[in-house]
C-alpha cells in the first residue's frame, strides 16, 4: 500500500460528486418501510402525543398515506391498529374476526393501492385485555403453545384479507413453522414471512403502547418471551430457527441499540434482515430537534445509513415518508 503523501484518502472526499461515486453504503426510498397505526371511524386523524409528527388514522387516511408512500418510493407499509377497548378480551379473539380493523384496513388497501406490499402485525398484544402478545394461564404466564395455535388462525385471517408480508412479533417458540404449513396447506404460497426472529424486552417501546392503546394494559413484563437485552449468541439460536422453520427474512428490534445483533445475523445466514427502528427511538430524535441539539434530516439518514451499513436490506422507520422525500429530493 502506498504512503503519505502518495496516498492522501481525503482525495475521493474532496467534492460531494466524488463522496457520492465512492459511497459504499447507499440509501434509497426502496429500503424503507413505513409502519402505521390505524383508528375506527372515518376522516380520522389522532395525534399521538408521545410520537410527535405521527398519528392513528381511519382507513380513508391510511389508504391516504399508502398513496404518499407510493409515490415517494416507498415499496412497502406496515400496519398496526388500535383495537376499540369493548373489542379487547383475555384471548384475544378480536384476532381471528375477518372484519376486524386490520383486514378492513389491508382490504381497501389493496383495492385502492395495489402496487404497495402490505406487511400486518401478528400478536395478541393489540387485542388483549391483559396487553401481552399471547394467551396467559392462571399464574400469568404466557402459554407458548395456544398461543402459537390463535397466530395461525389471526395469520391466516390477514392473508385472506390480501397481505403480503405476515409479520409475527410475538417471539412464541415454533410459530413460524406452523404459519408456514398453515399457509402452504390454504395454497398461499406466495404470502412471505417476516419473522420478528431477534425481538429484545426493551424499554424502547413505550410510544408504541401508547399508539395501539396497550399503555397501562400490560401485567408484568414480557420478559419470558422477549429476549433479553444481554444476549447475543441467543439471536443467532433464534435467527436459526425461523429460518429452518420458513421464514423469508428476519427483523432485529429495536434498531441503534441492537446494531451488532444485525451485522452478526447477516454475517452468519446472508439472509434478507431487516430493523425496526422503534417508537423510542423515534421519539428521541424528535426530542433532540425540538430541544435544539439536533438537525432532523442530517440525523436521520445518518440513523439509517447505519443499519444498510450493519447489514439491513430495510428498515421500519416512522420517518420513512421524510427520509424518502429526502432521498427523492
Amino acid at each position: 500500500m502506498s504512503h503519505y503523501p502518495a496516498l492522501r484518502l481525503r482525495r475521493t472526499r474532496s467534492t460531494p460528486w466524488s463522496r457520492r461515486l465512492h459511497a459504499e453504503t447507499v440509501l434509497t426510498p426502496a429500503d424503507l418501510i413505513w409502519p402505521l397505526f390505524i383508528a375506527e371511524g372515518q376522516g380520522i386523524e389522532e395525534p399521538i402525543a408521545t410520537l410527535p409528527g405521527v398519528s392513528r388514522w381511519s382507513i380513508d387516511g391510511i389508504v391516504a398515506r399508502a398513496k404518499e408512500a407510493r409515490d415517494a418510493g416507498i415499496p412497502c407499509i406496515a400496519l398496526f391498529p388500535n383495537t376499540p377497548p369493548h373489542l379487547r378480551s383475555d384471548d384475544g379473539r378480536e384476532a381471528l374476526n375477518p372484519d376486524n380493523l386490520m383486514c378492513r384496513a389491508t382490504r381497501a388497501l389493496k383495492d385502492a393501492v395495489p402496487e404497495i406490499g402490505v406487511l400486518t402485525d401478528v400478536a395478541l398484544d393489540p387485542y388483549t385485555a391483559h396487553g401481552h402478545d399471547g394467551l396467559v394461564d392462571a399464574a400469568g404466564y404466557v402459554v407458548n403453545d395456544t398461543t402459537a395455535e390463535m397466530l395461525v388462525g389471526q395469520a391466516l385471517n390477514q392473508a385472506a384479507a390480501g397481505a403480503d408480508i405476515i409479520a409475527p412479533s410475538d417471539m412464541m417458540d415454533g410459530r413460524i413453522g406452523q404459519i408456514r404449513d398453515a399457509l402452504e396447506g390454504e395454497g398461499r404460497v406466495n404470502v412471505q414471512i417476516m419473522s420478528y426472529a431477534a425481538k429484545y424486552a426493551s424499554g424502547f417501546y413505550g410510544p408504541f403502547r401508547d399508539a395501539v392503546g396497550s399503555r397501562g394494559l400490560l401485567k408484568g413484563d414480557k420478559k419470558t418471551y422477549q429476549m433479553d437485552s444481554a444476549n447475543a449468541e441467543e439471536a443467532l439460536r433464534e435467527v436459526a430457527l425461523d429460518l429452518a422453520e420458513g421464514a423469508d427474512s428476519v427483523m432485529v428490534k429495536p434498531g441503534l441499540p441492537y446494531l451488532d445483533i444485525i451485522l452478526r445475523v447477516k454475517t452468519e445466514f446472508q439472509v434478507p434482515v431487516f430493523a425496526y427502528q422503534v417508537s423510542g427511538e423515534y421519539a428521541m430524535i424528535e426530542a433532540a430537534v425540538a430541544a435544539g441539539v439536533a438537525e432532523r434530516d442530517p440525523v436521520v439518514l445518518e440513523t439509517l445509513i447505519a443499519f444498510k451499513r450493519a447489514g439491513c436490506s430495510g428498515v421500519l422507520t416512522y420517518h420513512a415518508l421524510h427520509a424518502a422525500r429526502l432521498l427523492g429530493a
